[in-house]
């Protein structure tokens, strides 16, 4: 596995970079957005990134939109602000993980490994009326066309249709979809399902809101 640093401290992406080597994974290391984007352009086998937030000459928020305009990668954000507004600017902007300075090294390897895990998991191919999930090809069709998901509300989607006709609650969700004790506001789930409902479009009722509950995915 292949895996992106970007931080302007070098005692952080030193420290990252043995727990990745012990790990047995590849690492690339930018100071800064502009060498972060340039590092990702000539190498098209990075499979997740590590980001900092607060960078010299362009933010990681900055660096991520473009980033993202060039390939859709899994995301770890790191960041010494806690603030709930940069949490759900990260979440809605479509990274995976959101980490907050300082913090522990181990804590990222299983984060990194979650991630990772979940991209590598095939299952069967779903489909209902005019919606087709490829999960081969990572790929959600509405009517033979193919629509745009950031990862993690692909992984909702997903885990809702393995989940189909169960109701859910938000916990429940962040456990399992996050693949670890979640400790930002519950609000996080129901940003991303409103997302989610809108790129699904006519199909946005699949994902019925269960009053005291949750939420369940469920055919009509």
């Amino acid at each position: 596995m292949k895996i992106l640093l970007v931080d302007d401290e070098d005692l952080i992406r030193n420290i990252i970079k043995d727990y990745c080597f012990n790990e047995g994974y590849m690492t690339y290391e930018a100071k800064d957005g502009f060498e972060a984007i340039e590092i990702f352009e000539k190498h098209n086998d990075i499979d997740i990134i590590v980001l900092d937030i607060m960078m010299p000459n362009m933010d990681g928020f900055t660096t991520y939109k473009k980033i993202k305009a060039i390939r859709n990668v899994p995301t770890i954000i790191l960041s010494a602000r806690g603030d709930e507004y940069d949490k759900l600017l990260g979440f809605d902007l479509g990274v995976d993980d959101y980490l907050t300075k300082p913090f522990s090294p181990r804590e990222l390897m299983a984060r990194i490994k979650a991630i990772l895990k979940r991209e590598n998991k095939v299952t069967d191919t779903y489909s209902y009326k005019g919606l087709k999930v490829d999960t081969k090809a990572h790929s959600v069709y509405i009517d033979n066309k193919e629509i745009d998901l950031t990862p993690k509300e692909y992984e909702l989607l997903l885990f809702f249709i393995e989940n189909k006709d169960i109701a859910l609650s938000r916990e429940q969700l962040l456990t399992k979809v996050w693949s670890y004790d979640f400790y930002g506001d519950e609000r996080t789930v129901d940003t991303h399902i409103k997302t989610l409902r809108s790129r699904l479009g006519k199909y946005r009722d699949l994902i019925k809101t269960i009053r005291g509950v949750g939420y369940k995915f469920e055919e009509k």
